[in-house]
């Protein structure tokens, strides 16, 4: 009749609740192979099916291949965690933010170490990884820039951004040694130590040094 005729339901699922179910037990793979130790094997669509009971036939209805995969995780985790975040900056006072969304972000880590392992670990060194971190600091840095002049009615220029920049490659590198172990403070302490960093950083200091006008180079 020149129609397509409809997928029906196994055992009572929907064909496309499915393909959901299959592709979130893939990325919970994905993400228990990538951060699973400190020295995660190189990640193998085989090694990806297995840990998740999946044959490699439906791997490939949802990833065109594990790069793919590894791009997913990296994607989810940030969404997680970026919009609880917000969400906990959101909720607080101003003079509580940003303690708010530093507690949000190490708790996240800490409650799941292959968490803070995908995103803080430079012992993970696919390179995958390494682009989509460079990406997720850009956008955290955006979620910065938004905070500060939102919170401090600073203006949002180049020296609001580089300033956001600064904050968040700070904040990163600072949690990566704490992942990592060069940095023994409990959770709580961790936490205390960036807030009263960005607290220093943030507000009226940092509007008051305006922006840096480059000086002409010196004559030899």
């Amino acid at each position: 009749m020149g129609t397509m005729a409809k997928i029906r339901p196994y055992g009572g699922v929907q064909a496309r609740d499915r393909i959901a179910e299959r592709r979130g037990r893939l990325l919970d793979a994905g993400l228990e192979l990538l951060g699973g130790s400190d020295d995660a094997a190189d990640l193998t669509v085989r090694a990806v099916c297995a840990e998740a009971g999946i044959t490699a036939r439906y791997f490939y209805e949802s990833f065109a291949d594990k790069d793919a995969l590894v791009a997913a995780v990296f994607d989810r985790v940030v969404a997680d965690i970026a919009a609880t975040t917000q969400a906990a900056v959101a909720a607080a006072p101003p003079e509580e933010q940003n303690r708010a969304g530093i507690a949000n972000l190490v708790r996240a880590v800490a409650e799941d170490a292959r968490v803070g392992r995908l995103l803080f670990n430079p012992r993970l060194t696919n390179a995958v990884l390494a682009r989509k971190r460079a990406e997720a600091g850009g956008v955290f840095a955006v979620l910065s820039g938004e905070h500060a002049t939102n919170a401090y009615a600073l203006p949002d220029d180049e020296w609001m951004k580089s300033a956001a920049h600064f904050i968040v490659g700070g904040v990163a590198q600072t949690i990566s040694a704490w992942v990592s172990r060069d940095v023994t403070l409990s959770e709580s302490q961790l936490i205390a130590h960036l807030t009263r960093m960005l607290d220093a950083l943030a507000g009226p200091r940092l509007a008051s040094q305006g922006p840096v006008t480059a000086s002409p180079p010196a004559e030899i």
